[in-house]
This record gives structure tokens, sequence and C-alpha cells, in this order.
């Protein structure tokens, strides 16, 4: 919904609001946030609210360290586990200079330069995650073990899934946030729990992202369990992935989505350590079903990027290599800017690899090529690539 300053203020009067949190991201993803009190909003809006920004990991440095805090009001959520009375909510923020200027380093203004520039090329994009995240049961003192909540597998039902009634609140209590969970089920790993989106715009998507994340562990946290996104929970189970869906339609009618898959598989060696942004994520890929070729078919799980059997508004491609740890704003700025480049070089995709990857003979594999192996090669890649040196600002390049 796209609430106006007027509409917040009517809202927080009406709705017995007591705090405010405005939130961000550093350029690892991780959430931080201020809390503010109602009485502050109306200087918030018009003036920022400053932070030091040399405590915010990847920020800078204790020089020039104020930055300032705005509210976008069209971000607003309660928190629906917070009390009833004397409600919480949240926004997300614009990170400014104190001359208004805004801050390079904030993600989200990456993503929004990036929206700006395909909407100014007539064309629109639709990004849908599919999270896995893992349920830990925890100890006698509240912290995490590594003993899986339940020992079911992909799709089954309860009583072996023991994860159900906590999805079933996760999916509840999002959709009391304004955001929309499509489907939830249980994974292949013991206690690994999938959860999908629909699809929204970019911003909105990568700020559902955030909010999913924190929700999760929160409603984990609520029932004595602990919620693990990260790559490799198990060694030998099934890795998390955040299986990325994009769509792009052209507003004059063209077919642009071959030349911004292209795009994708042309640079995704180049933007890989933002993707998959930890030593443990090398750990996942190319294991059970998390992609180690650069390749694409049409439905095939194996690949690098699948197109689904979907119709009409459903029909996407669906990149399968990038995990719970990226940051969601850089990964899809990366991926809009990677998508782009394709179509303003009329780049084609390769024919399609039409077979099982896990199963395929050792001369037809030695002849694609592969994903970054590590996170150094990752970094490597990254480091040498002029195409994210001309998308990132320096202090986010390796």
């Amino acid at each position: 919904m796209l609430y106006t300053e007027q509409d917040i203020f009517d809202y927080i009067e009406q709705e017995d609001v007591k705090f405010i949190r405005l939130a961000f991201c550093d350029p690892s993803g991780r959430q931080k946030n201020i809390s503010i009190m109602p009485q502050e909003l109306p200087r918030a809006f018009s003036q920022g609210i400053s932070f030091d920004a040399s405590a915010i990991p990847g920020f800078g440095c204790a020089v020039n360290s104020d930055l300032f805090l705005f509210p976008i009001p069209s971000t607003l959520s309660v928190l629906p586990w917070r009390p009833s009375t004397g409600k919480v909510v949240r926004m997300f923020c614009r990170i400014k200079h104190p001359d208004g200027t805004p801050f390079s380093l904030d993600s989200r203004w990456i993503l929004e330069r990036a929206v700006k520039a395909a909407s100014e090329q007539g064309l629109s994009l639709f990004f849908g995650s599919e999270f896995e995240f893992y349920l830990f049961k925890t100890d006698e003192s509240g912290a995490p073990t590594k003993e899986p909540f339940d020992h079911a597998g992909y799709m089954d039902v309860a009583p072996e899934d023991k994860g159900e009634n906590v999805r079933r609140e996760i999916c509840l209590t999002l959709e009391s946030m304004g955001i929309l969970p499509e489907r939830s089920h249980h994974e292949e790993g013991p206690g690994q729990n999938e959860i999908d989106f629909r699809y929204a715009d970019a911003l909105a998507a990568a700020d559902n992202a955030i909010h999913f994340q924190s929700v999760v562990k929160a409603v984990a946290q609520g029932n004595g369990l602990y919620a693990d996104f990260s790559p490799k929970p198990i060694p030998g189970e099934s890795g998390n992935g955040m299986h990325i869906n994009i769509s792009v339609k052209a507003r004059d009618g063209r077919d642009v989505a071959p030349g911004f898959m292209a795009g994708i598989l042309a640079h995704i060696r180049e933007i890989t350590a933002y993707l998959n942004p930890t030593e443990d994520s090398y750990r996942r890929l190319g294991e059970k079903k998390a992609p180690r070729y650069i390749t694409w078919s049409p439905e095939n799980r194996s690949q690098l990027i699948r197109i689904p059997a979907a119709q009409g508004e459903y029909r996407r491609m669906e990149l399968r290599s990038p995990d719970p740890t990226a940051n969601p704003y850089l990964a899809y700025a990366l991926l809009i800017y990677a998508g782009l480049d394709g179509i303003q070089k009329g780049m084609t995709p390769p024919p399609p690899t039409n077979l099982d990857l896990y199963a395929a003979d050792s001369l037809v594999l030695d002849r694609l090529e592969t994903l970054p192996a590590t996170l150094a090669q990752a970094r490597k890649a990254a480091a040498e690539s002029p195409f994210v040196q001309s998308v990132l600002p320096e202090m986010m390049q390796f």
C-alpha cells in the first residue's frame, strides 16, 4: 500500500503505536534499526535521524561518520509479535549524508538505481524468492543446538513433519504484515523447510526478503526453536538456497527474456561472490540439487537457471545458485544490471542443456563452464570484473 506521510501520522495516532523502528541493512544484508517515539517522526521525515555509521560494518571509518535515516512511508509494516497495545511498526529508510545526498553504500538505494535504469529502458521487473531454512532445537538456556526439530523428508506431512504448525504461524504472520507467501512445505533435509513468496516489484521483494528472515527467527524463537539460514547447516545434507524467480516484461511488447537471461549467464561468475558470500556457500554448490555448472534448461532442476512450466503472468526464469546469506538488495540489483547488459548487447543464451547434470558423463561435464568453487575464486572473479566495477561503488568491490 502506498502510504503518505500524513497517512503514517494518522495511523500511529489511531492505532496506539508507541515505537517506530527505522530499519536499514549493512552491506552484508544484516538488518539494523533505531527505535524512535512517535513525537520524533516529523523530524525523521523532514530532517532524518542521525546515527554513527562508523559502528556499522562496511560503512566506513570514524571520520565524517554521521549519516541520517529517512523513513519511506510506503514500507510501513506492523510487527505482529509485539504487544497489541502500544504497537510497534517498522519502516525501511533511505540513508543520506548530512548534505542530503544519498549514501553510496546504501544497498537499497543501489537497487533503486537499478530499477530506475530498467524502467528507463521500458522494462518492468518482478522478483519472487524461495527461501529454505532449518529448524533446530534449543538447549535449556535457549542456545541453538544442531539437533534438527524433526527427521521428515521432502513434502512429508505430520506427524513426521513437526514444522507444519511453525510454518503455518510464519505464513499467517507474514500475511498480517501484507507479505503474501504462496506455498510452504518440508524440504529434503531433517528439520529443513521452504516458504515461497508471490512475486512483487524488485524493491518490495527485497524488503519482503529482509522481513521474512526476521519473522522466521522470531516465530521459531517463540516456539523454543532456532531458525538457521546458513548455506550448509549439516554436512552431507541439503543446503539452504534462496532461489530467485525473475519475470521481465517490455512495455512495447518485445520478448526481452532471452537477452536478459543471457546477460545473467554471461556475468554469473563475476557476481557469484555477492550471491554466495560465505565460505559455507561453496560447500552447498554442486551438492543435493544445488547447481555447479553455468547452464539452463526448461523445467530441469539440475541447472543453474531453469524455466518453470508456468504460463501467463507466472512465466519466469529461476536462478538456483543464490543462498540466504546474500544481501537481497545487492543480489537483485546485480541481476538486473546483468540482464540489462544482455539486452543492450543483443546477447543470446546458449542452447539448453537438456540432461540431468547429476547423472551426466564426465566427458559432457568437462566441457561446461562452472561457478567459482571457493569464495576466494568468486571474489577474484568479482575483483577482475569491469562489469562489477561499473555498477557497484568502490567500497563494495572486492
